[in-house]
């Protein structure tokens, strides 16, 4: 059985269809709805809802402790559903409350920063870094387009670089299959690398309705390719390592999507995959992602550091770092011919 969303709207203004939305689906019948909203949301978007008695909640940031204090909330206060407005941390968030408490959640997009849109998983910080929790997929989706184009570019659109990690997250996948025998879902693969290829090859700037659209429908697919899989598997390899490894070790350097998509071009190059570097790296030149070390304000040390804590970061994966088992200073060579091959 194939696990989605009943509902998934991407266009401008979508975000005042939600009271329309939750009545229509019978996703709240008596009117006891919770709103949560991001610390940067005004009031104003409370206003375009059009949802009689909702109670709204600021989440104040992307952290588990913010999300169980959601959770516990809204089981004392008997909600029927839960609508989370916002980027990637204020919907996490409101995933994993709804989750807790054991009712359905409508997610609304106001930026395309990471493929959490839809997926069954909530990536929240706690006291030892960053964990990943199984949650229940949104009942809905709403993209609001005309809020991403409002967004600041670095959680916008960084969402390309996130996208296009799922293709080194799939190779990643296969070799695990054929080193170690692990499980590959040909369904959650084909819906990632599908999910990929399309934003690789989109041509336009990534502030047209036509782009938005591309990249939104395919941050939702990579998210029901993880809900397919039942694990993130399809969407994060090495090149989601390296990422909780540089928030880690350097904590506020870039978003999620930037660094997955940094992090997905660096494991392509240590696959020697030639021709998906040049395309890779020409994609995120020509949206203006950052490519190298330095791009992300790193030096090529601390990045080479980065990677080899990588797999410290998800225990138990099999991916092209465990594969080859690089010391630092292996690494710490490979990373300046890859910020040489970059650049030329």
């Amino acid at each position: 059985m194939l696990s989605a969303p009943l509902f998934i709207d991407v266009r401008a203004g979508a975000v005042a269809s939600v009271g329309t939305l939750l009545t229509d689906l019978q996703i709240a019948r008596q009117g006891r709805v919770a709103v949560a909203v991001g610390p940067s949301q005004g009031d104003g978007i409370c206003e375009e809802l059009r949802i009689d008695g909702a109670e709204v909640f600021r989440v104040p940031d992307g952290s588990l402790a913010a999300a169980v204090e959601l959770g516990q909330q809204l089981r004392a206060g008997q909600f029927e559903a839960i609508a989370g407005i916002g980027g990637g941390k204020t919907i996490d968030v409101a995933k994993f409350a709804a989750h807790m408490a054991g009712i359905p959640m409508v997610a609304v997009t106001t930026s395309l920063g990471h493929d959490g849109i839809a997926s069954p998983v909530s990536t929240l910080r706690h006291e030892s870094g960053t964990g990943s929790y199984g949650v229940v997929m949104p009942a809905a989706v709403l993209v609001d387009l005309d809020r991403v184009r409002s967004a600041p570019a670095s959680l916008s659109t960084a969402g390309i670089g996130d996208a296009i990690s799922d293709l080194s997250a799939v190779a990643d996948w296969e070799l695990a299959a054929a080193e170690v025998g692990e499980r590959l879902d040909g369904l959650a693969v084909a819906m990632a690398r599908s999910a990929a290829l399309v934003v690789l090859h989109q041509p336009g700037q990534a502030r047209t309705d036509e782009f938005l659209t591309v990249l939104a429908e395919a941050l939702i697919l990579s998210g029901m390719a993880m809900g397919v899989a039942g694990s993130s598997r399809p969407a994060s390899g090495g090149d989601h390592e390296i990422m909780h490894a540089v928030n880690e070790l350097h904590p506020g350097t870039a978003s999620h999507g930037e660094l997955a998509g940094v992090g997905a071009l660096f494991c392509t190059y240590l696959r020697q995959d030639e021709d998906k570097v040049g395309l890779i790296s020409a994609c995120l030149e020509r949206h203006g992602l950052p490519r190298t070390p330095g791009d992300l304000g790193l030096s090529d040390a601390d990045f080479a550091k980065a990677v080899a804590y990588a797999p410290r970061t998800r225990p138990g994966r099999y991916t092209i770092l465990e594969h080859l088992d690089l010391s630092e200073a292996q690494l710490a060579d490979h990373v300046e011919a890859y910020v040489k091959a970059v650049a030329g």
